[in-house]
């Protein structure tokens, strides 16, 4: 019985002993999903537009914000204010009010998590490798502050098949028609 455990055991420790230095010779690949190409990097980049302590961050964003968009936290499935969310209109990101998803983009993945197909513009997305839990997930970022907004999977609709799986904290909201300095915060300061 000893033998037969060793036997079905080993090819596990090899092969994650092999994962874990791919891991650390691979700084940037590049991603292909439906025909949209991206690079993601094994490490977002440090020096965005927007910089704040993690102090002001505290001050200035949400507990539930602040969980998210700066410790990489996840909101629970279907408690979102934007999940069933339909109105004409654009998404920006919670912490720095960049523009990042249009409501013609958005659609129900039935997943718990507001969805869309496409970023408004590819610029203000930045996109990272996550290793976290066990799985490799493409990350997605506000490419001005750095902030979690989700991941992006290939199992979306057409025109782009993928599907950019946000948490609501993440994002704010801007009436079609509306100026976004009429948006407050987001977090009721």
């Amino acid at each position: 019985m000893k033998l037969l455990w060793i036997t079905l055991a080993l090819p596990f420790f090899v092969f994650a002993s092999c994962k874990q230095t791919m891991v650390e010779t691979l700084p940037e690949i590049t991603v292909y999903k439906n025909n949209a190409t991206y690079t993601a990097v094994d490490s977002g980049k440090t020096n965005y537009e927007i910089t704040k302590t993690d102090e002001e961050w505290r001050k200035e964003l949400s507990p539930e914000q602040y969980q998210v968009l700066r410790n990489k936290g996840t909101e629970r499935p279907h408690t979102g204010e934007y999940d069933e969310h339909f109105e004409k209109g654009y998404y920006i990101c919670a912490a720095c009010s960049t523009k990042l998803f249009s409501s013609n983009t958005k659609f129900d993945a039935h997943c718990g998590w507001p969805s869309f197909f496409a970023p408004e513009d590819s610029a203000a997305i930045e996109y990272v490798i996550d290793y976290a839990h066990g799985m490799v997930r493409t990350e997605v970022l506000c490419a001005k502050c750095g902030g979690h907004l989700g991941h992006v999977f290939d199992d979306g609709p057409n025109p782009t098949g993928q599907r950019y799986c946000i948490n609501s904290v993440s994002l704010g909201f801007v009436k079609e028609g509306s100026a976004p300095d009429s948006l407050k915060n987001n977090n009721g300061k």
